[in-house]
């Protein structure tokens, strides 16, 4: 049940504003309240006014490439909200040019404007500099001249933002934003100084999250190069011939094709060209299982914990379900340093299916589904980070992709995945490759509070002066 806020309550005025209307709906309506608090903010200005465009690229014709040097990596309305934007597809450098309003800035304020996500806004990251996105996203290119890129965003992706964004949509099965829906927007402006304070958090957090991105990459690819496998960070699996017409001799664990695909066996047979320890052995006294299943009890965030399903572990900040974990068996939270690999899924090449997370720090806090499989070193010499830094490589994604099992919806089959192999490196590689993991989300952490701090500091100075 929704109930009008005691700091912003239902007035007399707003019953002519809506007709005389008895039903509770609009004076409930969160868009409808932020508007009405607004009113009584001193000073605002259209959205329009404070941007130089409010635009959507526009219906265009997608050409896909697996080549870098030919592609532009795409941003979906899903992926612009992804933590690493590393394994994006790529549309051809020529469908590229023959759309203007593709490419992104960074700084501009991202805005989901079809499908049921609608009005999800995030903010254009440094990684997302030069890269194309789809018409499905709207962008708010903020005019500098007027206004901090910063604080922009973070009063559009705040609770007063957000609701009138929400408020625009329309559409019943796949709904909509038009740019017209939102150019009217009240932005409420503060003194110089707090509107600089705010843009400031906002620029350290995305230098922040950069560095998140990159350190995650550098592990990666530091424990191949350490290794002595430089050549499978570069694996180009598209190029190589594909798996028809081949024999293999049937097994009792599994008779499928696909886990006997000659591009997979020799994947695995060049990890293990080089010393390994199977992935079985490492997490013996650990775990390499699924969760638990458990019964959904929600609760109120306050006294519940957040339940991060496969699609939310990939998103900068997850969103959605709160539940009562006292009303759930052991064992829906995670171990610090846990890998957890998204393990039921389809074969698609943008699903996360066999991608893989890391909780450490603040993501300890949230529990999880069963469909993860979860990845726990028992031996203290090979840490979760390092197995992170191995795990969400291509070549690992790979090899488990080919141990699939299952119809409609796949699985990581249990015999297969003990027997992944995983580069041993030295002593001294694991423990730098670890930490490199370590620092980046202690940075991506950091870039998270940042955040919160300028949304508090925001929503603190609205209010304040709306009184």
């Amino acid at each position: 049940m929704k109930l009008a806020e005691i700091d912003n309550p239902v007035r007399v005025a707003w019953l002519a504003d809506q007709g005389l209307r008895l039903d509770p709906g609009p004076y409930v309506s969160e868009g409808y309240a932020a508007r009405t608090l607004l009113q009584r903010f001193p000073r605002t200005e259209p959205l329009q006014d404070v941007t130089t465009r409010i635009f959507h690229a526009g219906r265009f014709r997608r050409h896909w490439t697996t080549h870098q040097q030919h592609g532009v990596p795409f941003l979906g309305s899903a992926d612009i909200f992804q933590a690493d934007l590393s394994n994006l597809q790529m549309i051809t450098k020529r469908s590229f040019a023959d759309t203007p309003n593709l490419p992104l800035e960074p700084g501009w304020t991202l805005i989901t404007c079809s499908g049921m996500t609608s009005g999800r806004v995030t903010y254009a990251r440094l990684s997302m500099n030069g890269s194309a996105c789809s018409q499905d996203v709207m962008r708010a290119v903020p005019d500098q001249t007027r206004i901090s890129p910063g604080y922009l965003y973070t009063f559009l992706a705040g609770p007063l933002g957000a609701s009138m964004i929400k408020g625009g949509i329309y559409g019943t099965s796949v709904r909509h934003i038009e740019p017209s829906h939102i150019a009217d927007i009240p932005v409420p402006r503060l003194d110089e100084e707090t509107e600089l304070k705010i843009d400031g958090l906002i620029r350290e957090a995305m230098q922040l999250r950069q560095r998140f991105e990159d350190g995650i990459q550098t592990a990666t690819q530091d424990l191949f190069k350490s290794a002595g496998l430089p050549e499978l960070l570069d694996l180009l699996w598209h190029d190589q011939s594909r798996d028809l017409e081949f024999s293999a001799k049937p097994t009792s664990t599994t008779i499928r094709a696909l886990n006997h695909a000659p591009r997979a066996q020799r994947l695995l047979s060049t990890l293990r060209s080089v010393p390994y320890r199977t992935l079985g052995s490492i997490c013996g006294g650990g775990q390499l299982s699924s969760g638990v299943r458990f019964k959904r009890v929600d609760s109120n965030p306050g006294f519940g914990a957040r339940l991060i399903g496969q699609r939310q572990g990939f998103w900068l900040r997850p969103e959605g379900r709160w539940i009562d974990p006292g009303q759930a068996p052991p064992g829906i939270y995670a171990k610090d340093e846990t890998v957890l690999i998204a393990a039921q899924g389809t074969l698609g090449e943008s699903e996360v299916y066999c991608r893989p997370i890391f909780v450490t720090g603040t993501w300890l806090e949230h529990v999880y589904s069963q469909h993860f499989l979860r990845v726990v070193s028992g031996d203290p010499e090979f840490p979760g980070a390092y197995l992170f830094a191995f795990l969400r490589s291509e070549a690992a994604f790979r090899m488990l992709r080919s141990m699939s099992v299952g119809g409609k919806q796949q699985d990581i089959h249990p015999e297969l995945r003990v027997e992944l192999p995983v580069p041993v490196c030295t002593a001294s590689d694991r423990e730098r490759i670890a930490e490199t993991v370590r620092q980046a989300y202690r940075d991506r952490d950091e870039a998270d509070r940042k955040e919160d701090l300028a949304s508090a500091l925001l929503d603190e100075a609205v209010r304040e002066a709306a009184r």
